[in-house]
């Protein structure tokens, strides 16, 4: 395979999304100053990621993973390094741009769910294609399908504050279904939820990840982790392992 000096960056993200390729990264750095202090969050990842894979980002508090999960999810940009996402370079896009991939090419699951509490679920699910312009008739439906992919599709008129915290997350599943993401980027998804509703919600995404959907999944529970297909140790801003999680 070529390095990542010899290829262009049109001619090499031809070449990831030909090998369905959806996730890229070439020595990825997050370097924060603090004082005289260098902080190196991220340091020098290389991170490849297919279509259809099901990947737990795990780490202990501090690793640097919710900082290579900012990266990845467009938050944020790394201080050097490339970033493909879909086979488009965008460690090095602007921030109207970057917004852009946000909304079409990655969906968000939240600790918190960040649901509007005046909302209905419905309503809720509406909200990413509100902001990109998807016509009324048409994002209705979008969303009362996606609702229906996470089975609550009879609770689409309830608030947030008239559902359980799993229907809650489920609500924000389908959220990040709507637009038929590249990937779907959770993190924390179970850190608000009991055990046992904690367990639906990864059987959730297992289902999610068998009809086709790319997943990742950020924690720093080895309990979470596991439900994953493979799992990618972060510590020190670095991969310390990289594992096939056999079910």
């Amino acid at each position: 395979m070529a390095t990542a000096t010899m290829e262009s960056a049109t001619v090499k993200g031809d070449r990831l999304k030909r090998e369905g390729i959806v996730i890229r990264t070439f020595d990825l750095w997050k370097t924060y100053v603090m004082g005289d202090q260098t902080i190196n969050a991220v340091a020098g990842v290389d991170l490849e990621i297919h279509r259809g894979e099901y990947v737990a980002l795990m780490g202990p508090s501090g690793s640097g993973k919710s900082t290579l999960m900012n990266l990845i999810g467009c938050l944020d940009s790394p201080t050097k390094g490339e970033y493909f996402i879909n086979g488009r370079l965008v460690s090095e896009m602007a921030d109207d741009e970057l917004a852009e991939i946000r909304n079409k090419e990655i969906g968000f699951v939240f600790q918190t769910f960040n649901l509007l509490p005046r909302a209905t679920a419905l309503h809720n699910v509406e909200l990413p294609l509100i902001y990109n312009g998807t016509p009324p008739a048409e994002r209705i439906e979008k969303a009362k399908k996606a609702l229906q992919q996470v089975d609550l599709e009879k609770r689409m008129l309830h608030k947030p504050n008239e559902l359980s915290g799993g229907q809650r997350q489920r609500v924000a599943i389908a959220r990040a279904l709507v637009n038929s993401p590249s990937i779907i980027l959770a993190d924390e998804p179970t850190g608000n939820l009991d055990t046992a509703t904690g367990n639906e919600i990864m059987a959730l995404f297992e289902r999610l990840y068998r009809e086709g959907n790319t997943i990742i999944l950020v924690t720093h529970e080895h309990d979470i982790a596991m439900h994953a297909h493979r799992v990618v140790s972060i510590r020190d801003g670095r991969v310390e392992k990289d594992e096939v999680v056999e079910h």
